[in-house]
């Protein structure tokens, strides 16, 4: 008994602290000195560059006995962000600013405006990722360009049969395990041995299921009888994180599609059985795991692989052809936020979620690394060997473990989004200052395109301020919409080690609203032993996920199992996340800063610590400094410092320029209008996925 108290007590004390947490990211915020109570509602941006981040906030202040006051102050502040604890905090923040509308050249007024510089100044900000990245609408001019990318269909296979795609990337390399008579596959991360001069192969699904094969690449059949050295080696060298298809999901061994080539397979239980899209001609395929789509006016099938859209009569032997983005149906905007198919609005130019994507494609994951403690090993297979990057005056090493560039007589690594430079290729290395220009010239077709997004935004001796963007863990902007990988396919190197390169296909990757890009874990994809190998680890598929750094993936991959969908699949299945897991928790004794602060501390005498309000977070400013409080009936009212009505204003008499002077005040009002709306529906839909992730909606929604 006394046990279950002290569980409920930890239960209810997580709860407490994480309800705590939560509420000190809410707005307004407010403190209270000696003779004010200043109330400071949410930043509206204005400009975002780097890491430096401009803007304006609404705030009221109670004087002591006197009626309340309005302004705004305008500020800039350094962003820094922790996008595994999905926060921002605006740090260094420097009062450039501050208006009090319809009140000039009172001495309280100064005096205020002195009190609240010295106020903010001396704050952390912190926001939650959601309100952040939904406030960042309101920069006009913020654009995210499209990229430069490949978008060829890869090989595209139907099955309606229980199937796992194995992927081998190429032509299958054998190498012989050290005193023992087994080989295996090196360039794949399934665990392929065989028996060296037997011709015989075993492929093990994750301890589940032993198969059997005297080729590689096809005639695998369910065994049960694996010798005992093959058994024993695959309990020592499969990562115990590696997933699997386990008894209480797959009774029976499902089908292997081994494949050599970028791939992808469509699975659906049975034959595909098609429903309704609510409100529309369109229908999806209730009965698979991927997002299948036909529409009804063309019979044309559209399949949704790595955010692309492609397209094909049939799903059996499909001729499958990419779909410009701008070009899919226009009722795919139209499908509703319920609807099962509601994951593929992402991928639709123009929708609220596609938007909200675009905009997180803007935001870095920041961090401060120390110099003095912070360094990289690079292995190389023989000396190191470069290849030149066609059009730039970059050169890639291509047989090393980690990315290493050549630009100018100095050598640049990229690892865990630091850059790090040598004077020699093989070191040693420290954390380098500078980021060689030369890499914004990177095409998509080379392998180490993805480095141009890793940036550092200034230095002391002591410290390096470092970021990088999703373009590092592949994650890329095209026409619209966001997609993952640049669709080319990069060569492995190989000589006595095997190094791969990164990915687009073959992994089931997707969108998913509450964690970003992640990859499918039903029968189309598999169990997979993530980094088997018996001597060293490299990482597969998508950015980020080798040995010891993965993030919580279970079986399948929806927001909930779709109704009637039961194959390989489990109910509320979270997918993998790697477009915002944070790649500089592999550096933990390097990292001096990322983790944001959850409580400012306030050290002056005569005034609390800044705390949520109570208020509503109701109040906007304008361009010009004018505060607005929107009524629940969707009117502005504005908040004036002045003490009573002033009179109307008088008009000469001059009929033409009257009516120019009200067609410009009538123009004016309509863009102040459509300034605060906009302001107002990005507030209001940062706070909508506060609260739908912070609760969670069985999905295992990510908590803000």
């Amino acid at each position: 008994m006394k046990i279950l108290v002290n569980v409920f007590m930890l239960f209810c004390l997580f709860f407490t602290v994480a309800s705590a947490e939560e509420n000190e990211l809410n707005w307004p915020r407010e403190i209270t000195t000696k003779y004010y109570q200043i109330t400071m509602y949410q930043p509206q941006f204005e400009e975002f560059e780097d890491t430096i981040l401009q803007g304006r906030m609404a705030v009221s202040i109670k004087p002591e006995g006197k009626e309340m006051l309005f302004c705004a102050a305008w500020f800039a502040a350094k962003m820094e962000t922790d996008l595994d604890r999905e926060t921002v905090t605006l740090k260094s923040i420097d009062i450039t600013k501050i208006h009090f509308p319809d009140v000039e050249g009172r001495a309280e007024i100064d005096k205020i405006s002195q009190l609240l510089k010295k106020e903010i100044t001396s704050w952390d900000l912190n926001m939650s990722l959601d309100r952040f990245t939904a406030s960042l609408s309101d920069i006009e001019n913020l654009q995210t360009a499209s990229e430069p990318l490949k978008n060829n269909p890869p090989d595209i296979y139907f099955r309606s049969t229980p199937t796992v795609l194995v992927t081998i990337d190429g032509k299958p390399i054998l190498e012989k395990l050290s005193d023992t008579n087994l080989e295996y596959v090196v360039n794949t991360p399934f665990f392929i041995v065989g028996e060296k001069g037997k011709g015989r192969y075993y492929l093990n699904g994750g301890g589940t299921f032993w198969y059997l094969s005297e080729q590689i690449t096809e005639g695998w059949k369910h065994t049960s009888d694996v010798p005992a050295d093959i058994k024993k080696m695959a309990e020592e060298n499969i990562s115990k994180n590696a997933e699997t298809l386990s008894e209480e999901v797959a009774v029976t061994a499902p089908d292997l599609l081994v494949v050599t080539k970028p791939s992808e397979l469509i699975l659906t239980d049975g034959q595909p059985q098609y429903q309704s899209v609510e409100g529309s001609s369109l229908l999806y395929v209730l009965n698979s795991e991927s997002e299948i789509i036909m529409d009804v006016k063309s019979q044309n099938h559209y399949v949704l692989m790595a955010g692309r859209w492609y397209q094909s009569k049939t799903l059996q032997d499909g001729d499958w052809k990419f779909v410009e983005p701008s070009e899919v149906p226009k009722e795919f905007s139209a499908i509703p936020e319920k609807s099962a198919m509601a994951t593929v609005r992402v991928s639709v130019p123009g929708t609220p979620e596609a938007h909200d994507a675009l905009l997180e494609q803007s935001i870095p994951q920041t961090a401060t690394v120390d110099r003095k403690t912070t360094t990289v090993e690079v292995k190389f297979d023989g000396e190191p060997e470069f290849q030149n990057v066609e059009g730039t005056e970059v050169a890639y090493a291509v047989n090393s473990d980690k990315t290493v560039l050549r630009i100018e007589k100095k050598f640049y690594c990229v690892d865990d989004g630091i850059w790090f430079i040598s004077r020699n290729a093989t070191g040693p290395w420290a954390v380098s200052d500078v980021r060689p220009d030369e890499v914004d010239k990177l095409p998509p077709s080379s392998p180490v395109y993805n480095v141009k997004y890793v940036y550092i935004y200034d230095s002391t001796p002591e410290v390096v301020y470092v970021g990088y963007y999703p373009g590092y863990c592949h994650s890329y902007v095209y026409s619209g919409v966001v997609v993952y990988g640049t669709g080319y396919y990069y060569r492995p190197w190989y000589r006595h080690y095997y190094y791969p390169r990164p990915h687009t296909y073959g992994f089931g990757v997707h969108w998913n609203s509450h964690t970003g890009w992640g990859f499918s874990f039903g029968y189309s994809s598999g169990w997979i032993g993530w980094g088997f190998h018996p001597y060293y680890r490299p990482y597969w598929g998508p950015r980020g996920y080798h040995y010891g750094y993965r993030h919580g993936y279970n079986h399948g991959y929806r927001d909930g199992a779709r109704a009637g969908y039961r194959l390989g699949r489990r109910d509320s299945a979270r997918p993998v996340q790697y477009n915002t897991v944070n790649v500089y928790n592999n550096r933990k004794t390097s990292i001096v800063s990322n983790r944001n602060v959850r409580t400012t501390q306030i050290n002056t005498v005569n005034r609390t610590n800044l705390r949520p309000s109570t208020k509503p977070n109701d109040l906007f400013s304008d361009r010009q400094g004018n505060i607005y409080q929107r009524g629940k009936d969707g009117s502005w009212a504005e908040r004036s410092n002045k003490p009573t009505l002033q009179p109307s204003r008088q008009y000469e008499h001059r009929p033409q320029v009257n009516r120019d002077i009200d067609r410009n005040n009538l123009q004016n009002r309509s863009i102040q209008q459509q300034q605060l709306n906009r302001s107002y529906q990005s507030r209001a839909r940062g706070e909508m996925r506060v609260n739908r992730y912070g609760a969670g909606d069985g999905a295992g929604g990510r908590r803000r």
